[in-house]
């Protein structure tokens, strides 16, 4: 019960008690209609005490409900005010709202005197045309943005920055504010226009993860994983829904869905540890040197692609099984005394989807193999090829 429903029946109640004086002083026996009038203001009285406590319920529920929401807001923002990243929220013209302490100090301002100042006036001149016209873009857009802009915080020296834009829209599909993170690359930008073709360098500036055997790692558009250690296997899913092994990443290798036109693939980290290393879409196009370095190892995976398209275009089964095999050998072995050991866990699944066959089939040909003495296994069921001119 709401406190307008509440009024109107206080409302009714008094232009009924109202009514029952009226009646008790024309009627023909008076003390019958006052015995009548305060058995019913008996009655409304019940009426309004049952009211009241509903209403006084209702109001602690509502105290209740607000001292939750006053948690989780409290919550969000010391989550917001104490997170490692510098993050703002601006209006739709970039008036900054709200500002968190990283924020503060990546402009070296307190937050009082950040509230309410544009965004704009902490680029410097020669970048805010940029910076006006990535705001207009956002415009009816819902994806995140990033840009790079010069940053002049007060009183230090200007640095490259990199803003992530989160656009927030109401129900109507009307933006409403924007959300930034904030993040300087100065340094990032340095090495990057002094990398060499090592891979080693790829890792300066750059996030690394790390996957255990089995994890699926996703797979964003706008990044280019670079594998630093371990191997991750590349599949496709049919139209049957049977999983296709399509290549392999190993050291120094790259992978990402932006490499391939096929609409379900997934990689799966195939050792025991996986570490990759994440390089966005954008570093490549702004950093030349580092599309440079990058390009022999996409074309080093072009080249397993076209290998691997040939194996499986081989009319016998048992030739496929030996040139990926041979493949393996070449990308992934290391000598032992028994021969080369491919470095490389498969399952019999495996090898059959990339021989395009059945699992029995791979089963068999493998012992064949083993029982001529062309191959054979060590403690971890890995394959060792012992004939060098396999």
């Amino acid at each position: 019960m709401n406190v307008d429903i509440f009024t109107r029946q206080v409302e009714t109640v008094n232009s009924r008690i109202h009514q029952l004086f009226r009646d008790a002083g024309i009627g023909a026996s008076q003390s019958q209609t006052l015995a009548q009038a305060l058995k019913e203001l008996g009655v409304i009285s019940e009426e309004l005490q049952v009211a009241l406590d509903e209403l006084m319920i209702q109001n602690e529920q509502l105290a209740a409900s607000r001292m939750r929401i006053e948690a989780e807001r409290q919550r969000y923002e010391n989550l917001f005010d104490f997170t490692l990243d510098s993050q703002l929220v601006t209006d739709v013209g970039g008036v900054i709202r709200e500002a968190n302490r990283a924020a503060c100090n990546f402009f070296n301002l307190p937050q009082k005197f950040l509230i309410g100042k544009p965004l704009l006036v902490f680029v410097v001149e020669s970048d805010r045309w940029k910076f006006r016209s990535e705001l207009n873009r956002l415009q009816g857009q819902d994806r995140v943005q990033e840009i790079e802009v010069r940053i002049q915080p007060r009183h230090r020296e200007e640095f490259d920055a990199a803003l992530r834009l989160v656009p927030l829209f109401d129900g109507e599909g009307n933006l409403i504010e924007i959300r930034w993170l904030l993040r300087d690359i100065s340094q990032e930008k340095r090495s990057l226009n002094n990398i060499p073709d090592s891979y080693s360098d790829f890792t300066v500036e750059h996030r690394s993860f790390n996957y255990n055997r089995g994890e699926i790692i996703p797979l964003p558009k706008d990044v280019i994983w670079l594998v630093t250690e371990g191997l991750v296997k590349l599949t496709t899913i049919t139209e049957h829904g049977e999983e296709v092994l399509v290549g392999f990443a190993g050291r120094e290798m790259v992978f990402s869905s932006s490499l391939t036109s096929l609409q379900a693939y997934q990689a799966t980290a195939l050792s025991k540890t996986v570490e990759i290393v994440s390089i966005p879409m954008s570093d490549i196009n702004n950093y030349p040197h580092l599309c440079q370095a990058l390009l022999p190892k996409i074309s080093q995976r072009l080249k397993q692609t076209e290998t691997m398209l040939a194996i499986s275009g081989q009319k016998l089964v048992k030739d496929r099984l030996h040139s990926l095999l041979r493949l393996l050998q070449q990308q992934f072995g290391e000598a032992v005394s028994e021969g080369t050991r491919i470095c490389v866990r498969l399952i019999h699944e495996d090898l059959a989807s990339a021989c395009c066959t059945t699992r029995v089939t791979v089963t068999r040909l493998l012992s064949t193999l083993q029982q001529q003495g062309e191959i054979t296994f060590d403690c971890q069921s890995h394959i060792i090829i012992k004939n060098p001119n396999f």
